[in-house]
C-alpha cells in the first residue's frame, strides 16, 4: 500500500515553453529558497510531465529559470526512476556513445538521432536541501543528460549537427505549434 501522494497529484498542469522562447537558451538560475514556492513547482513539473507523457521535464521548460528537473523514467532494463534534483551538477558522463532517438516536450513531435554517453551521474539536493545522487544508464542516462542540458541552456538540437540538425530544425519550423510562437 502506497504511504505517499502520487507526485503530481496535487500540481496544476502548466503550458510548455516551446522552441525559440529566449528561456530555453539561457543557463538557469540555482534554487536558494527551498519553501513552500518549490514544492508547488516540483509537483507542478510532475503533473505538466504526465498531462505532455514525457519522461523527464525542467523548470525552464515550463517558463521557470530555475535549477530544477523531474523525471519518471525507465532504464534499458525496463527499472522505472522517479524522483526530482535541485540545483542538478552533471558530475560524471561516459561509457559508450550512442545515437539514439530523442524527443523533447519542448519541441512536440519532433525526434532526432542524438549522440549521448550510456551512463550518467546527477547530484544535487532534493526540495528539503538534502543530497541526492542519481545514477542512469541508457535511456534514463539520455534523460538525466538531456535535463541537465536544459538547465545550461541547451536544447537537444544544438548538439546536432549536419543533415540531422537541419531536418530536426526544418521541421519546428514547420509544425503547427510554431505558428503559436
Amino acid at each position: 500500500m502506497r504511504n505517499r501522494p502520487i507526485p503530481g497529484s496535487s500540481g496544476h498542469v502548466r503550458a510548455m515553453t516551446l522552441l525559440g522562447d529566449p528561456v530555453l537558451h539561457t543557463p538557469c538560475e540555482p534554487v536558494t529558497d527551498f519553501g513552500p514556492s518549490l514544492s508547488r513547482l516540483i509537483e507542478d513539473l510532475f503533473a505538466t510531465m504526465y498531462a505532455a507523457q514525457g519522461v523527464g521535464l525542467a523548470a525552464n521548460q515550463v517558463g521557470v529559470a530555475s535549477r530544477v528537473f523531474v523525471y519518471d523514467c525507465p532504464d534499458d532494463e525496463d527499472v522505472r526512476h522517479l524522483g526530482h534534483v535541485v540545483n542538478p551538477r552533471l558530475v560524471e558522463a561516459d561509457g559508450v556513445t550512442v545515437r539514439g532517438p530523442e524527443g523533447c516536450l519542448s519541441l512536440p513531435g519532433i525526434e532526432a538521432g542524438t549522440e549521448r554517453f550510456d551512463r550518467a551521474v546527477v547530484e544535487g539536493v532534493d526540495r528539503l536541501g538534502r543530497p541526492v545522487r542519481v545514477e542512469g544508464t541508457g535511456f534514463f542516462a539520455r534523460c538525466l543528460q538531456h535535463e541537465c542540458d536544459h538547465l545550461e541552456g541547451t536544447v537537444y538540437t544544438d548538439r546536432l549537427t549536419g543533415w540531422r540538425r537541419a531536418r530536426a530544425l526544418r521541421a519546428a519550423g514547420r509544425a503547427p505549434w510554431a505558428e503559436d510562437r
